[in-house]
C-alpha cells in the first residue's frame, strides 16, 4: 500500500470541505426560504382579510425583505386624543389576530406614533403628559388586546415613539392624521 503525501491529501480535504459547505449552505437556504414563504403567506392573508380597510386607506400593508409592516391610521383604532380602543377598532385587530397568532416563531412589535400637537388639558388630567406617553399607551393597548386574543405574549412587544419619525408634514391636518398611527411589524424568528 502506498503512502499518501501532503500534496495528495490537501486536494481531497479541500474537496470534502467544499461538499460539506455546499450542504450547509443548502440547509440555510431552505430554512430562509421557509421563513420567506411563511411571511409571504401571512402577507397575502392580511391583504385579503383586510382588503376593505386597505381600500378605504385606513390601513397599509407592506412586505419588507424579512418582515411585514402593517400601518393602521388612528381614525381606525383610536378617537383623537384617546388610547382606549373602541369596539370597531377591536373588531379590526380581531380580524388580524387569527393570521398573526399562529406565527409563534415570529416577533411582533407594536409601535405607536402621534402627531406633534401638544397634549391638551383633558389628557393631562388623566396623567398623559406627552405624546410619547400617549403613543406608548396606544401601543400597549393594541398589544394587550392581541395577547388576550391568542398572540404569544413572549413574542409581542410595544413601544411608543411619540411624534418621532413622521410620515407626512405636521403642518396640515391631513399630514397630522397620517402621523397618528400604529404599526405592527412582523419580523424574523422568535427563536
Amino acid at each position: 500500500m502506498s503512502e499518501l503525501k501532503f500534496g495528495q491529501i490537501a486536494p481531497i480535504t479541500f474537496a470534502v470541505m467544499l461538499v460539506l459547505a455546499g450542504c450547509v449552505s443548502q440547509q440555510k437556504y431552505e430554512a430562509q426560504q421557509q421563513k420567506y414563504d411563511a411571511l409571504q403567506g401571512r402577507y397575502d392573508q392580511l391583504n385579503q382579510t383586510m382588503s376593505s380597510e386597505i381600500g378605504a386607506k385606513q390601513m397599509h400593508i407592506e412586505r419588507l425583505q424579512n418582515a411585514i409592516k402593517v400601518t393602521v391610521n388612528d381614525q381606525l383604532l383610536f378617537p383623537s386624543g384617546e388610547w382606549q380602543m373602541p369596539a370597531t377598532a377591536q373588531q379590526t385587530i380581531a380580524k388580524m389576530v387569527p393570521i398573526l397568532a399562529p406565527m409563534q416563531q415570529t416577533r411582533i412589535v407594536v409601535t405607536g406614533y402621534t402627531d406633534n400637537v401638544p397634549i391638551g388639558p383633558g389628557l393631562r388630567r388623566q396623567g398623559i403628559s406627552s405624546n410619547l406617553i400617549l403613543s406608548q399607551k396606544r401601543a400597549d393597548n393594541v398589544m394587550q388586546f392581541m395577547i388576550a386574543r391568542g398572540v404569544n405574549p413572549a413574542l409581542v412587544s410595544a413601544q411608543g415613539l411619540g411624534d418621532a419619525d413622521p410620515v407626512a408634514s405636521n403642518d396640515t391636518p391631513e399630514g397630522q392624521a397620517q402621523n397618528r398611527r400604529v404599526e405592527l411589524t412582523l419580523a424574523g424568528s422568535g427563536n
